[in-house]
């Protein structure tokens, strides 16, 4: 991509507060970006080649939306934490498999889109989030829910097509989580957790392609009390 194109890219950003290059071919996050730091709000460079994304992404203290979907990433810088206004960061379809520590700082964060990476267990310290409404970790590779998931102030857990065997119980005490996702997976109706029928707020559980039959969901204590939750919400949405 030639110089004067991004130059015009640059001048329009400087005014708008957005910058889109998509499927450009870029390898690197453009460094020409720093002169815009105190402008720009919203960042989507998603379709290119980006491997690395370097540490002045810190820089950013306006950006309220981050999207990164299909490059080459295998990790976050933990200058990310910098980023405080950040609501969604997307990162879909890149080779990350943890997150830095510091990703836990992002006190503004609505939507954590990690959907597609190589992620082979549920990420920690998640639970800081306190504004988080989404996380989606469909199409990766973890294998089981561990306890700390209770911490998560999610309404919608997205986990569906990875390798899930394991869902620990705590997951029905998420205190706002009323969406799980967790089609295509490796649970048997054994591995799940009665009290995500009978107390949590989860109105839409979705488990179909897993290891039985859905309709078997029915022979559990609490499908009923579930089934007026998914019923009274389905009528508010009507």
């Amino acid at each position: 991509m030639g110089n004067s194109a991004l130059k015009s890219h640059l001048e329009t950003s400087q005014k708008t507060g957005v910058f889109q290059l998509t499927a450009k071919g870029l390898q690197e996050f453009p460094e020409e970006l720093q002169r815009l730091t105190a402008n720009l709000r919203t960042v989507d460079l998603s379709g290119n080649k980006i491997e690395v994304l370097p540490a002045s992404v810190g820089n950013f203290l306006q950006l309220k939306s981050l999207t990164l979907n299909s490059n080459k990433l295998t990790g976050l810088p933990a200058e990310i934490g910098k980023l405080k206004k950040l609501e969604t960061l997307s990162l879909n379809g890149n080779q990350i498999q943890q997150l830095p520590p510091t990703l836990g700082q992002l006190k503004a964060l609505r939507t954590l889109n990690l959907s597609g990476n190589q992620f082979t267990e549920f990420p920690a310290g998640l639970g800081t989030l306190r504004q988080l409404d989404l996380l989606d970790l469909s199409r990766n590779r973890i294998q089981s829910v561990p306890a700390a998931v209770l911490e998560l102030q999610a309404i919608e857990i997205n986990l569906n097509q990875n390798q899930i065997s394991v869902l620990s119980a705590e997951v029905s005490r998420c205190p706002r989580l009323k969406v799980l996702r967790l089609e295509e997976n490796c649970l048997e109706l054994s591995s799940i957790p009665e009290s995500i029928l009978t107390e949590s707020q989860v109105s839409l559980f979705s488990v179909e392609g897993n290891l039985f039959e859905v309709k078997k969901l029915r022979e559990l204590e609490g499908y009923e009390k579930y089934m007026e939750r998914f019923t009274a919400t389905k009528k508010k949405f009507t």
